[in-house]
């Protein structure tokens, strides 16, 4: 059975059973600050299982995405090490429990996919006897059933239960020989397959357990891993899942699988790598230098490491990505739309590597020359560090490159360097989930809370103060406050929420935000700034209305942006964020190089004439099913409910959005680009204006030009072509002063030459000459070098209170003993100074001018003493 069957055989299976099959979840975790990724089936579950959200149904199947990268050095070295892999799983949420969940997986196992019985074993959990009795009852033999303390699952408060994992049996000859071996034994004969967890218990803070009221049911099945045993394989890399980038690899690098083990490996971690890599860019991440772009940058970038082990010199991860479709494009969510974006991330990323490498090894053989110097055997760790967190360059590289060399790298140094940033990464991120943790929010559960743009009046169902709910406020208090009904939109989608007043009986409100908690209440931050409010009373709005219409401006100008970028510039652009303000728009695209001026011209023009056209907008409500059928966009990985809103600009764009809208495309009244730039690998980001914010531009433009106009003494209408003559005057009088500079420094050229001497045939010009910068003394010593052809020139010069050098020698001296860089150095220290530099150039500086002609003395000596 082929791999995607498999996951289909899967999901139909759990399907027939009442399950609700979902696509696979984001990789990205959706409001959930304590996960960088999803790295288990069941983690885009949790507030389904702690009670948090409501599931669409009590029993939900899926195949998760996950990215694991904890240990990513074991990944081409063992047979089941992954970053990407995917998960089966089924799930019940207060359902069905042990019973169900055993015999399922049992017929699932034994019955659809017809694994031999003789070779499956079990393992429970020793005080569960309630799963081993089921076990027996599915007719598992008890000598295949065996009891493990580890069987238990729990990650301290909380709720936790037993597990039972299932095995296979892939032969002894795969086995460690010990007579002691079984299940769980650490040896590869008892392939793990499948862990059921049973919820039942609720770890309390003093350590003990109590029955949950609710129990459910977690299980994960490792794709890979089942289809590493039906496909009869030696590991999961040899699965139809996997192999085919490792054939297609091996064919780039002309080497053969199997023959060493060091080019298996590099072939096995590249095919796994640019697997994760494709799920990830797909799923809206792109590589950066921290969070979860730093893990696909660190992955991609050992990938490509990994082929040029292998011989690999060009580019070759992008028709990999080409494989990765091929096996999992019409199976994973997401996959096949975005595969030229993958390809073009890609792409961009390991050429952005290429150079990294070329720097890498540039600064890396200038400190090995410096630790030869030294006689130093040791790279220190915090030089290897600096090279893998300022320039990417992996460490393995530079102890690889090291040794070559006679040297090896400090790892203590190294580890102790890459801890502190962990340290400094993990403060960082605490202090980021700090500010982003609101107060837990405690209302009446079977309360209806609604969002209504027309609600005058309604009564307040909850305050807050702090983290606490109290029963009243008063002036001066700062309260987070919900009702049954609000006129306030909330913020979401990049727009900000709604600020104004709440007015009760006894006191008014001021309501600085509005937010939206993860199963949709709208809840109000605010300070009382009249009298008291209190739970229960009936209060009126006051929404800010004109901060309203300005915001709602600036978010249709963003869906014709949006629409507008891509008929520009290609369908490859999706949003990768937004900010809708009052006072301007900001919107983040997927892209690979800066919009041109003409690119930049012809948007604005495009969302101008959709503003011209006076269209109404289309707002609806619908089923996600017809949204999609009229083609409507949403937002990378987000999550929808059954109904979504649909806003439409009639024959231009389609997209789901709760957000604030004008009635009609004239209401934006005009749109004007304010900037373009980058903010990532892959990512642009425009800001823009509407409204009176454009117009007010426009005039500030307006008002520049006739300045400009009168400073060049002309009219607005030719400041062009005046500004073009007045610069080609000023490159005219630019050349003829270097022309003039030129000559003047020719003319003492002889007064130069007068300082030539020869040391064992070696000429050598060292003399004291006027300079107004480091400049005009480079190239008065390029002129002398190429008079005198061969030999070695110093000249020194006092520009203002400093004093600097510059040496320069032929090629042909230099293996007479000549080097630039250390007669610069004795001549720099001489006049306060340090430096160095290559051979054949070099160049320094000092503070003390007044020893000018001391340190001239020094350099002339050193040359004596330098030629052989």
């Amino acid at each position: 059975m082929k791999g995607n069957d498999l996951r289909k055989a899967y999901l139909d299976f759990f399907e027939s059973k009442g399950h609700l099959k979902l696509d696979s979840f984001s990789l990205v975790p959706e409001n959930d600050p304590s996960l960088l990724l999803i790295g288990a089936g069941m983690a885009p579950l949790k507030p389904f299982f702690t009670g948090k959200l409501t599931p669409p149904r009590t029993r939900i199947t899926t195949c998760q995405k996950s990215i694991r990268t904890g240990d990513l050095d074991n990944v081409g070295r063992t047979a089941r090490h992954h970053t990407f892999f995917e998960m089966l799983g089924n799930f019940s949420f207060g359902d069905y429990f042990k019973t169900e969940a055993i015999h399922w997986a049992w017929e699932f196992l034994t019955e659809v996919i017809k694994l031999d019985k003789s070779k499956l074993y079990v393992t429970v959990y020793p005080d569960d006897q309630e799963a081993m009795d089921n076990w027996l009852d599915c007719g598992v033999e008890e000598s295949h059933i065996f009891k493990l303390e580890d069987n238990f699952w729990e990650i301290g408060e909380g709720p936790c239960g037993p597990d039972s994992e299932i095995f296979y049996d892939l032969g002894p000859e795969r086995g460690c020989g010990e007579p002691t071996c079984q299940p769980g034994c650490d040896c590869d004969r008892y392939l793990e397959i499948w862990n059921l967890v049973f919820t039942q218990f609720n770890r309390t803070a003093d350590g003990n357990y109590e029955p949950l009221a609710q129990k459910n049911i977690d299980t994960g099945a490792g794709l890979e891993r089942l289809a590493s045993v039906l496909q009869e394989c030696e590991s999961n890399f040899e699965t139809d899942l996997i192999f085919p980038l490792i054939e297609r690899t091996a064919e780039m690098a002309h080497v053969t699988y199997h023959e060493d083990a060091n080019t298996d490996v590099s072939l096995k971690v590249i095919a796994d790598h640019i697997r994760a890599c494709s799920v990830l860019i797909s799923d809206g991440v792109l590589p950066s230098n921290e969070g979860r772009g730093y893990v696909l940058r660190r992955i991609l970038r050992r990938a490509v490491r990994h082929g040029r082990l292998l011989g690999i010199n060009g580019q070759f991860l992008t028709s990999l990505v080409d494989t990765v479709m091929d096996i999992l494009g019409g199976h994973v969510p997401n996959l096949l739309e975005k595969q030229d974006f993958i390809k073009r991330v890609v792409a961009n990323e390991e050429e952005r590597f290429n150079q990294t490498l070329a720097q890498g090894l540039d600064l890396l053989h200038s400190l090995i020359e410096k630790l030869t110097e030294e006689k130093s055997d040791v790279v220190p760790g915090v030089e290897v560090f600096k090279l893998y967190d300022t320039y990417g360059f992996p460490w393995e590289l530079t102890e690889e490159i090291a040794k070559e060399a006679g040297l090896h790298i400090d790892h203590d140094g190294f580890e102790s360097a890459m801890n502190e940033q962990r340290i400094r990464a993990r403060e960082a991120r605490a202090d980021v989930d700090a500010k982003v943790m609101t107060p837990e929010i405690k209302f009446l559960a079977h309360e209806t809370l609604t969002e209504n743009e027309t609600a005058t009046d309604s009564n307040i169902l909850m305050i807050g103060k702090g983290t606490e709910r109290v029963k009243i406020a008063t002036d001066g208090e700062d309260v987070t406050i919900i009702v049954r009904e609000t006129p306030f939109h909330a913020e979401g989608g990049g727009q900000l929420g709604d600020t104004g007043y709440m007015m009760g009986p006894m006191g008014k409100v001021e309501i600085h935000n509005t937010k939206r908690l993860p199963e949709g209440t709208v809840y109000h931050i605010g300070t009382v700034v009249e009298g008291s409010i209190s739970d229960g009373e009936t209060v009126s709005f006051d929404v800010d209305t004109t901060r309203r219409l300005s915001m709602a401006r600036n978010h249709t100008a963003t869906h014709l942006l949006h629409a507008a970028l891509k008929q520009v510039l290609g369908t490859h652009v999706n949003q990768a964020g937004s900010l809708v303000t009052p006072e301007y728009l900001r919107f983040d695209f997927t892209h690979f190089s800066p919009v041109t001026a003409d690119e930049l011209t012809r948007i604005e023009a495009l969302v101008n004439e959709q503003i011209l056209a006076m269209k109404a907008l289309d707002i609806q409500e619908m089923s996600m099913e017809e949204a999609k059928a009229k083609g409507a966009m949403a937002l990378f990985g987000d999550k929808y409910g059954d109904r979504v809103r649909v806003v439409t600009v009639p024959d231009f764009s389609v997209e789901l959005c709760g957000g604030s809208h004008v009635p009609n495309t004239a209401v934006v009244g005009t749109f004007r680009i304010t900037s373009e730039s980058g903010t990532g690998a892959g990512v642009r980001r425009i800001e823009a204006v509407t409204g009176k914010a454009a117009i007010d531009m426009a005039q500030a433009d307006r008002q520049i030009i006739h300045h400009l106009a009168d400073q060049l003494k002309t009219k607005p209408a030719t400041i062009v072509e005046r500004m073009t003559q007045v610069l080609a005057e000023a490159k005219e009088t630019e050349h003829a002063l270097a022309i003039a500079k030129k000559e003047l420094a020719t003319s003492s050229l002889d007064s130069i030459l007068n300082h030539k001497f020869t040391v064992n045939s070696v000429t050598a010009v060292v003399a004291s000459v006027s300079a107004n910068d480091m400049n005009e003394l480079r190239q008065q010593a390029d002129m002398v070098r190429d008079t005198v052809q061969s030999g070695v020139v110093l000249l020194g010069a006092a520009i203002g209170d400093k004093v600097n050098f510059v040496c320069m020698a032929t090629k042909d001296v230099l293996d007479k003993g000549i080097h630039a860089g250390n007669i610069v150095k004795a001549v720099a220290q001489t006049a306060g100074g340090n430096g160095g530099g290559r051979p054949d150039m070099a160049q320094a500086g000092g503070k003390n001018p007044e020893f000018l002609d001391d340190a001239l003395t020094v350099g002339k000596e050193t040359i004596c003493h330098m030629v052989k």
